[in-house]
Order: structure tokens, then C-alpha cells, then sequence
């Protein structure tokens, strides 16, 4: 079977590119899209952003795989998954004036279907977090009105499908430390000293 396909030519990437622009205009022109993805390059690493019609469904670090995170995407929202980077423009402009110091709130509409229950109502609290600040767990947990869900509070953190975008870096420990991130703990302190320097 191997030697049926070996008289085949290797595609260049200017046919690649043609390619694949051919298949988003019909993909597009169909309307069969439900998820868009595209990658940017940001100090703390290369972030896969993905959308739905509704918004923004899920920022992902390179920690995540970002293949694993796609085929999540296309068993948890749709199989139909397509690099679409113009349907994104707008969510990496406002990332990139984020790490530029030029954006302290993101004004994108998100699509929270990832999250469920307290994870979710948890995600709707850190948006109340001020750029620069920091609360704790338990502060979020009573918030969400469960003062005794820190735990859950940490798991909700964990689980956050738009990191940095809902911040949940912005989370501590109530003693201060930092405590874990989806990104690496290096990501979530450098994170914190970027929004305290601005």
C-alpha cells in the first residue's frame, strides 16, 4: 500500500497555504465552521485561541498540547474544527495590547459552554478581580456563595478554558503565595509582575 503513494510529489507551502485558503473560503461559504483556531506568539509562550459563533471558547498554553486541546474541542463542541485566523484577529489584538501593557480588560465575547455549574458561577467572579490585584481562594469561594468550596474554587482555576482572558492568575493562596497555574506556576508569577508594574 506504502508504494502506491511514494511517486507522489511533496506539496511546497505556497500550495499548502493556497489549499487551505481555497478550503476555508468553501468551509466558510458552507457554513460548516463551528470552531476556529489560530496560534499567537506571547512572552509566556504560544497560545491556541479557539472561538464559536458565541465567542471565545478556549485559550490553551503549549503545557496543554495544543493537539490534545483540539481534539477536546471536536469532542466537546463540534468535529467541525478549522484553522480560521481572521475569525480571531480580534481576541489576539487584545491579547497582544495585554502583554504590551496597552489593555487591562478584555472587552471579547466569550462562550463559557466548557464550564459547568460552580466552575462556572467561580469563572464569573474573577473578571472582579482588578488588573494588578489578586484574591484569594477563599475570598472567591465566598464570593461565589460557598465560603467553605476553597478546594473547589482551586479546581475551577485549574479547569479554566480561557486562561489569562478570565483571569484566574489572579487567584492566591491566602497566605500570599502564588500557588499553581494551568500555564506553570513561572507563567502565573510573571503574569502578576507584568499587571503590578503597569
Amino acid at each position: 500500500m506504502t508504494e502506491i503513494f511514494t511517486d507522489l510529489p511533496e506539496i511546497d507551502a505556497e500550495t499548502r497555504r493556497r489549499l487551505h485558503a481555497r478550503l476555508v473560503a468553501a468551509a466558510t461559504e458552507a457554513g460548516v465552521i463551528d470552531v476556529a483556531y489560530r496560534t499567537v506568539d506571547t512572552p509566556v509562550g504560544t497560545l491556541l485561541l479557539a472561538t464559536t459563533e458565541r465567542g471565545l471558547v478556549r485559550v490553551a498554553y503549549p503545557s496543554e498540547d495544543h493537539a490534545a486541546v483540539l481534539e477536546q474541542l471536536a469532542t466537546r463542541v463540534s468535529p467541525r474544527v478549522l484553522r480560521v485566523p481572521a475569525r480571531l484577529d480580534l481576541a489576539a489584538t487584545e491579547l497582544e495590547e495585554y502583554f504590551t501593557g496597552r489593555r487591562q480588560l478584555f472587552d471579547l465575547p466569550l462562550d463559557l459552554q466548557l464550564s459547568q455549574g460552580f466552575r462556572r458561577t467561580v469563572l464569573s467572579h474573577l473578571t472582579d478581580i482588578g488588573y494588578g490585584a489578586t484574591a484569594s481562594y477563599a475570598e472567591i469561594a465566598a464570593a461565589a456563595g460557598n465560603p467553605k468550596a476553597v478546594r473547589a474554587v482551586g479546581s475551577a482555576c485549574a479547569t479554566n478554558p480561557l486562561p489569562v482572558v478570565v483571569p484566574c492568575h489572579r487567584v492566591v493562596r491566602s497566605d500570599g503565595t502564588t500557588g499553581q497555574y494551568v500555564g506553570g506556576a513561572d507563567v502565573k508569577k510573571a503574569l502578576l509582575r507584568m499587571e503590578a508594574a503597569a
